[in-house]
């Protein structure tokens, strides 16, 4: 297994369109070209021998690495340390200008910093997850990678000092290796984009490359500009909204819940899935961070696309509303697993599609509708077409809102009546009451506040236990429920209200394990899937801002506190944390990464 870097060994560069993982030994084992969820080329993080991967190394062993962004940017920096010399290799692909068609490059740039180091190069791309072959056509100072469905060209240019030096490149079976001895002020730039057809790949120069370089710093630091965010802990909430801004699809606004597919819950368990889609949940989550930081554009790029899924309901039986789509809008998802592909560290299934697509979860609509509202106050007034579809999800949710579902954590083991499935239901109508009342807006307000009524005093009647002192995870049962740590933030309940903070207590005592929240105790509420899960990070910076808002300000910043310690060397939570501190699932999370900065703008505030 240690052909396998740990997830958290990993920094993601990216161009609004794709992303790629950057291991700390200076491979690149996860890509994929053009868009978000297309097929790997680069995969090896999946499967170590069928992957493909992109690796930039020294050629001899002994050597130590870094890794580090470019302040205030998406660049990334590996550098490798040995008593001989030290070598950079940055990291980065271009975002195109406004107006200007978009280009898919992934540039490497090696920088000698000191001394001399032999490095060795290898490209061994596999594409379509392993399943297409390929061949490698020679050109001059490059090279094209062709398959059946897409080819990727590969160029090499190389800026060094008068003195003399050594290189030698060879082909493999599928890639090729090449070795240069670098020393302090040499400089060699690969580069690796899509070209058409049959098509030739052109060679870029070092000044070329060189304005791409400048141009993409000044790009992320630009964008960052933006936030109006200066508390305690700006570093960590500017690495997080650069994360979200990576994890953008910008052709159509989309969020994506992750980069990755099938990093495991558990290693050698099979709770692997694909999140390179579009939750509902996650992007609305999203939106609530972007525009508490100041970024409205990105808001308003996600509500456009948001108001494009109420044009496409299709007679859907399930609901105005899928949970999930594709980054492209489309509803079929199909989940499909990859059996050639051992999976991390032998963690199979490797699955690509997500079968939950058809799953039932009313809570969707509630953080829908909170995000509606908070644009609608601090973005822009929502339109009129659009309140007239939000009106009739409403309409539907009043109607609906009584029935079991799949809830939350996408839970395999059957409907139930789940808590927070209810209190967001209570949301999705609540928050439409103030948008029309506050806007004047059109609304059969007499039924939604009997609506509303009602779902909160089912709440506080059915899901509540007064043998537990707690709220708790589903009607009926005596489990608990890390979702309902949103309770206060949704403003269903005073966080100073003794239900609330004998639930605060429970939780504590059951879910946390030194700051770290459990979703669930899985053994005594069956998810319908085998084997366990590490903690879930969205969940411990629920908790934080809970602890916080119940006036615990001590507690909330050394919960907050260490659960920093938690991200990698680069500011990056992946899903989960394991029982021995290691990350754990798809990276980076979003979802984490969205529950980092209301944490943080909260408790600050706060603390004053």
């Amino acid at each position: 297994m240690s052909r396998y870097l740990p997830i958290e060994e990993h920094g993601i560069i990216g161009d609004l369109h794709s992303v790629a993982l950057v291991g700390t030994d200076g491979t690149i084992d996860w890509y994929c070209p053009t868009r978000f969820d297309a097929p790997s080329v680069f995969g090896s993080i999946l499967d170590a021998e069928r992957g493909g991967y992109w690796r930039i190394a020294p050629a001899r062993p002994g050597w130590k690495s870094r890794q580090l962004y470019l302040p205030e940017t998406n660049v990334l920096v590996t550098r490798f340390l040995t008593p001989d010399g030290v070598v950079e290799v940055h990291d980065f692909m271009p975002v195109a200008k406004p107006g200007e068609p978009h280009r898919q490059r992934l540039i490497r740039r090696i920088v000698g910093v000191k001394g001399e180091l032999r490095m060795r190069v290898e490209v061994e791309p596999r594409f379509n997850y392993g399943r297409d072959r390929h061949e490698l056509v020679p050109y001059e100072g490059c090279g094209v990678f062709r398959s059946p469905s897409l080819s990727l060209a590969i160029s090499i240019d190389q800026a060094k000092n008068p003195t003399d030096h050594d290189a030698s490149g060879a082909p493999t079976e599928q890639g090729f290796t090449a070795d240069a001895t670098v020393r302090a002020g040499d400089t060699a730039t690969f580069t690796l984009e899509t070209v058409e057809g049959a098509s030739q790949p052109r060679r870029y120069a070092e000044a070329e490359t060189q304005e791409l370089y400048e141009r993409t710093v000044a790009y992320w630091r630009r964008w960052l500009l933006q936030s109006r965010y200066s508390g305690r802990w700006r570093e960590m909430v500017h690495r997080s909204a650069l994360t979200l801004k990576l994890l953008t699809y910008e052709p159509t606004g989309a969020i994506v819940a992750a980069a990755t597919t099938s990093l495991p819950e558990q290693l050698g368990g099979e709770r692997n899935w694909d999140y390179r889609f579009t939750w509902i949940r996650d992007a609305s989550f999203s939106v609530y961070a972007l525009l508490r930081l100041g970024f409205t554009e990105e808001a308003g790029a996600f509500s456009s696309w948001l108001a494009d899924r109420f044009q496409s309901r299709n007679g859907r039986e399930s609901g105005p509303l899928q949970l999930m789509y594709g980054i492209d809008g489309r509803e079929d998802l199909p989940e499909e697993t990859l059996d050639h592909l051992e999976g991390y560290r032998g963690s199979g299934p490797v699955r690509i599609g997500n079968g939950a697509a058809s799953q039932l979860q009313l809570d969707i609509y509630g953080e829908l509708m909170d995000s509606v509202y908070l644009y609608d106050r601090y973005g822009k007034p929502i339109y009129h077409d659009v309140w007239l579809q939000l009106r009739e999800v409403v309409d539907w949710v009043a109607e609906n809102w009584d029935q079991s579902d799949e809830g939350i954590w996408e839970t395999r083991g059957g409907r139930q009546h789940f808590t927070y499935s209810r209190l967001m239901s209570w949301v999705a109508v609540e928050r439409a009451i103030r948008i029309a009342r506050e806007r004047g807006l059109p609304a059969d307000l007499v039924r939604w506040l009997e609506v509303r009524d009602a779902i909160y005093s089912q709440i506080m009647e059915r899901g509540w236990s007064s043998q537990r002192k707690a709220f708790v995870q589903r009607y009926g049962s005596e489990d608990l429920d890390a979702s309902n740590l949103l309770m206060p933030m949704v403003k269903f309940i005073s966080p100073t209200d003794p239900r609330w903070l004998s639930t605060l207590d429970a939780m504590a005592d059951e879910l946390v394990s030194d700051s770290l929240v459990y979703r669930y105790n899985a053994d005594a509420s069956p998810d319908g899937l085998d084997g366990e899960e590490g903690t879930f990070s969205i969940c411990s910076f629920w908790y934080v801002e809970a602890l916080a808002r119940a006036e615990r300000l001590e507690e909330a910043q050394l919960a907050f506190e260490k659960m920093l310690t938690y991200g990698n060397h680069v500011g990056l939570f992946a899903e989960e944390i394991g029982p021995t501190g290691e990350q754990l699932g798809n990276v980076p999370q979003a979802f984490t990464h969205l529950a980092l900065i209301s944490a943080a703008v909260n408790l600050d505030r706060l603390l004053g």
